[in-house]
């Protein structure tokens, strides 16, 4: 490009300083996207971890929330038949009162555990506390799913009170269930949470 002052032609174009400002600006910028995409590609596992981590709490909460929750442990004679915690053997607060905090598994002599044959968990409440680590097997009752390696759930029931302020579910009757999958060597932790009311307080299957 060509300037005239005075008659006399001279080129026009970027000084030194506009020139050195330019690069620097690329410069930044250049990194700028670099780091970007080094952080997408360090972190492009993560979205299938946290996929692997909701399906193994969504296979928990399902198996917690589908198991009985009635007055007594269902192992208890009077289970099909008890109006209300006193009528379980113990009576109320008694080892087979399934309202009797804190909540945990219920056995007369011993505590019940998931999956066992003799003793196993069969109410809701029974889970509070409950953990499945890493490599261990049986998720959500099949015997042919594992949790992977990496991954550890844990599991809280605790009483609540819900539902519409004129015509409440009182805490005993009503359990809130929290299932926490933690992933990534422990850094991330996902949580999924439920109600269940005891809307069938003598069923027992």
């Amino acid at each position: 490009m060509f300037a005239s002052r005075s008659g006399i032609p001279r080129m026009a174009g970027l000084t030194m300083i506009e020139l050195v400002v330019f690069i620097v600006v690329v410069s930044i910028a250049v990194i700028g996207v670099l780091g970007v995409m080094n952080l997408t590609a360090r972190h492009s596992a993560d979205p299938l971890l946290r996929k692997q981590a909701l399906a193994i709490a969504e296979a928990v909460l399902a198996e917690v929330e589908m198991m009985p929750f009635t007055f007594c442990d269902p192992d208890d004679p009077n289970a099909a038949t008890a109006a209300g915690s006193a009528g379980c053997t113990g009576g109320t607060n008694g080892v087979n009162d399934e309202a009797k905090l804190p909540l945990g598994s219920q056995a007369a002599g011993a505590g019940e555990t998931r999956g066992a044959l003799a003793a196993a968990f069969d109410n809701v409440a029974d889970y509070n506390g409950f953990a499945l680590a890493g490599g261990g097997t049986d998720i959500g009752g099949d015997v042919n799913v594992t949790v992977p390696a990496g991954y550890a759930a844990a599991v809280v029931v605790a009483q609540e009170t819900f539902g519409p302020a004129g015509t409440p579910v009182p805490a005993a009757g009503g359990l809130h269930i929290t299932v926490t999958v933690t992933y990534n060597g422990g850094a991330d932790s996902i949580a999924l949470e439920g109600y269940r009311a005891q809307y069938a307080p003598n069923f027992t299957p």
